[in-house]
């Protein structure tokens, strides 16, 4: 049998990438409904205070070597096992100094339940620097299929628990836990998916040959920490752990759906990208069909939830999650730019540019908490607003260079890759808008809103012969045969 050609990888790529996350935010809705419920604003804003460390760890015990690894045409075993090394060691060594420091955590927030809450959830340091590697493995050699059942049992295991607690009358210990369950089934199963094992032989100077590209990978990571959960912190602090909870949940609903819609590109853009860097007309073609196949998901998808966002709260986690809303629509316009940035960003790692994304990334992020000290005393709605614009304007930043590096076109990109589908989204919200007006039944409304919206969009798509329907529409019938 024949070697799939890099366009087979990357459709099938796509596909187990789409399945996994589909799957997995919808049954994060189903669950997250249910906690949402069960538990008050008051337990999710505390959670989300926790956030930034696991962050913070997640990317200190990584330090930008799984991206170097992908990235590596010609990795070894020496290099993989020291990594895995590597990580191990700085796992445990977070787990140490984290465990030290939850008493002044829960000092800073003025909230002394969280000590014992982020000693718990701070175990899952330990599980997870143990498969950097192995997650790094099977991204590289494109085996979505098995990362995909990875993560599908691993995320449900974690929401039976949770809910089960929940339940209970365990409030926010039902969330920790979560996170602690995912991670420990996450990795057991990248372990046994992943074809690599590691030896207790160590030598040092594959990290030395990759720490120049790494390094910058991580000073990034540090600041993109800091600035995606810089809200969290101010929150945290200026204003009750209840409006935190609301921005939480209203940045929730939102991240799920943008987490569908990315990682269905996510780790297939990067390994693709590397694939061709080394042809700038060819990668230049890639390049551009992940840019319009982004714009032909992401527009109708984030702006569509957008559109219905006041029926699903009321409908799915009732009315005291009513303020919620507004900044769950900042987030989701937030959604629509971030996955164009990020194929900007891979593509400029892709050429092995860590330096520019790094100092890129780092002015964007000073340049964000700027805009966010500066709006602080207009309140969180309007640093939020700020926010976002931001991330659009950045895009301009990031394409210079890819332009510069690929030769593409930005003329090019936003005529014929970008507009034709935020143009066929923009009319068919417009259309189910004014239909659906009269329609005071909120079910009926927004069960109208998604048909409406979907059909229009489809039907324009498939009027104008578009490329990407039909290539969809293939692929959907080649895996219904098989």
């Amino acid at each position: 049998m024949a070697a799939p050609t890099l366009k087979e990888q990357t459709a099938k790529g796509l596909f187990w990438g789409a399945f996994s996350n589909a799957t997995q935010q919808l049954v994060g809705v189903a669950f997250g409904i249910m906690l949402a419920r069960l538990l008050s604003p008051h337990d999710y804003g505390l959670f989300s205070m926790l956030l930034i460390f696991t962050a913070a760890a997640n990317l200190l015990q990584d330090s930008g070597f799984t991206t170097a690894l992908i990235n590596k045409k010609d990795a070894s075993d020496e290099d993989y096992n020291a990594v895995f090394w590597f990580s191990c060691s700085m796992g445990a060594c977070l787990y140490v100094i984290f465990f030290l420091a939850a008493p002044y955590i829960a000092q800073y927030y003025k909230a002394p339940e969280l000590t014992s809450a982020a000693r718990v959830l701070f175990l899952w340091f330990l599980f997870g620097c143990t498969g950097t590697v192995h997650n790094a493995i099977l991204i590289k050699r494109l085996m979505m299929k098995e990362k995909t059942r990875a993560d599908l049992l691993a995320f449900f295991a974690s929401c039976v628990v949770a809910l089960g607690m929940a339940l209970c009358g365990m409030a926010y210990w039902s969330l920790i836990v979560q996170m602690v369950v995912q991670g420990f089934v996450n990795v057991c199963l990248r372990w046994y998916y992943s074809p690599w094992r590691p030896s207790f032989r160590f030598n040092a100077a594959p990290l030395k040959k990759m720490f120049p590209f790494s390094i910058k990978l991580l000073l990034t990571g540090i600041f993109n920490v800091i600035n995606d959960n810089i809200f969290a912190l101010i929150l945290g602090i200026s204003y009750s752990k209840a409006q935190a909870g609301f921005y939480a949940q209203g940045r929730k609903w939102s991240y799920m759906a943008y987490s569908t819609v990315w990682g269905m590109a996510n780790n297939v853009s990067q390994a693709v990208l590397a694939q061709v860097a080394d042809t700038a007309d060819r990668q230049q073609n890639v390049f551009r069909k992940l840019i319009r196949f982004m714009a032909y998901v992401t527009f109708p998808s984030m702006l569509g939830l957008a559109f219905i966002s006041e029926e699903f709260i009321a409908i799915t986690v009732g009315a005291k999650w009513l303020p919620s809303i507004p900044y769950m629509q900042l987030f989701c316009l937030w959604a629509i730019v971030t996955p164009l940035n990020n194929i900007c960003t891979n593509t400029i790692i892709s050429r092995g540019k860590s330096n520019i994304y790094m100092y890129g990334t780092i002015t964007l992020d000073v340049v964000q908490l700027l805009v966010i000290y500066f709006s602080a005393p207009l309140g969180v709605f309007q640093m939020v607003i700020n926010y976002v614009i931001t991330c659009f304007v950045w895009f301009f930043v990031w394409f210079h260079f890819v332009k510069r590096y690929t030769g593409v076109r930005l003329i090019e990109v936003l005529v014929r890759d970008v507009m034709p589908f935020l143009c066929i989204t923009l009319i068919a919200i417009g259309a189910a808008y004014l239909i659906t007006l009269p329609l005071a039944n909120i079910y009926l409304r927004i069960l109208c809103k998604i048909i409406v919206v979907a059909g229009i969009y489809i039907a324009i798509l498939y009027a104008a012969r578009s490329v990407m329907l039909k290539e969809t529409i293939q692929y959907i019938q080649k895996i219904v045969k098989r």
